[in-house]
């Protein structure tokens, strides 16, 4: 007799498979440099949650080229049209030094470091999550980071278009390069998902949000937005299949991923210092780190970072000493408290307000040339 197994959009009937060899006999793994290449021939897609995402994941695919206003204009002197006060350096003896001209160059260098690691981070998604298809055991799971694999492709056509626009890019900071390496050389598959899509998904979603949320820029607040909405759905793909495995994991192994995620944690937390800006732009680089270690501005700008991993990492039941230690020493484990599903459900529809704006302004712009168009007609008749 089959289970119930995944049910077509718009069914209301459930398929069953019917096997004619019981499915305990007929997984295959091969094995890779990456780690185990997972084959099920077990079609019973049985969790609910994820195949509701991975259903939500196929209705919610997006065209960066349509959804994007990609006409409008970046400002090269403050792209995110933004206070000086978000600037790292600010108040800083070499920021006071400088003169508008010095300050602007501050100010696009600063995006173009930012928003480049936002596009290293998308592409190691990319790669991430393709071998999370590869490796994961669960034919649901592999459902759901198929969608994936295509959002993470579209992230970096989005953020590799916005630096074309800006015409200055960064290569990849150090510390998520290590990090990085350290996910995608790991062969045992929830490490993969531990450091993607909680860790760095969860510090991207974060940052994302801040520009979101501050910047006066609109090209800059859609793109950040657009993206948003998917990551969201990510990290809680994440959160499902570990608060899953976790619990079957043994104490040892428990404490060795939260030894993982707390240096991961201080890795994330020293990539924001942005030594290679400072390098290129010729300034003190021992001095301006220094500054951005110590200012007040900037400490909260990095705690603010640890939103979504603070929560993240206490829902799926890596929370042990080592993490709250690590989280205490940085300031951030008030977080813990965080209402994950709340602020998803506001990225959400901050995604879909944005795009109401867009379509109420081409309604609008739609009515003007119609209004023109009808005055001509009868000025002509």
């Amino acid at each position: 007799m089959g289970r119930p197994g995944l049910p077509g959009l718009g069914e209301a009937k459930v398929l069953e498979f019917h096997y004619a060899v019981p499915v305990e006999q007929t997984g295959w793994e091969t094995q890779d440099r990456s780690g185990t290449v997972r084959f099920r021939w077990d079609y019973d897609a049985e969790r609910a949650e994820l195949l509701a995402l991975y259903d939500k994941g196929k209705r919610k695919q997006w065209d960066a080229a349509d959804r994007i206003d990609w006409s409008l204009e970046i400002d090269p002197e403050n792209p995110l049209q933004v206070p000086d006060e978000a600037v790292a350096i600010f108040g800083s003896a070499a920021w006071e030094r400088m003169g508008p001209a010095e300050r602007a160059e501050v100010r696009r260098h600063m995006v173009a470091w930012q928003f480049s690691q936002f596009l290293h981070g998308e592409q190691g998604a990319l790669v991430c999550t393709a071998k999370i298809v590869q490796n994961v055991p669960d034919i649901d799971a592999k459902f759901y980071g198929a969608t994936q694999v295509m959002d993470e492709a579209r992230h970096v056509e989005a953020y590799g278009r916005y630096l074309t626009k800006l015409g200055l890019a960064y290569p990849i900071n150090r510390h998520l390069q290590a990090l990085l390496d350290d996910v995608l050389t790991d062969s045992r598959w929830d490490i993969t998902y531990l450091g993607m899509q909680v860790l760095i998904e969860g510090l991207a979603l974060a940052a994302f949000g801040l520009i979101r949320n501050q910047t006066g820029d609109p090209l800059a607040r859609a793109l950040n937005a657009y993206v948003m909405q998917d990551e969201a759905r990510h990290v809680m793909f994440g959160r499902h299949v570990l608060r899953a495995y976790y619990p079957e994991l043994s104490a040892a192994e428990r404490e060795e991923r939260e030894e993982l995620c707390a240096e991961a944690c201080w890795l994330m937390r020293d990539r924001f210092l942005a030594e290679e800006v400072w390098e290129r732009l010729g300034l003190d680089v021992d001095e301006a780190i220094s500054f951005v270690r110590e200012s007040e501005l900037q400490v909260a700008f990095r705690s603010l970072l640890f939103t979504r991993i603070v929560p993240t990492l206490k829902d799926i039941g890596l929370f042990g000493p080592k993490v709250r230690q690590a989280f205490t020493e940085m300031g951030v484990i008030g977080f813990e408290s965080v209402d994950l599903d709340g602020v998803m459900a506001e990225d959400e529809r901050t995604a879909e307000e944005i795009d109401a704006a867009r379509r109420a302004a081409a309604a609008r712009l739609a009515a003007r040339q119609a209004d023109v168009a009808a005055t001509i007609a009868t000025g002509a008749s």
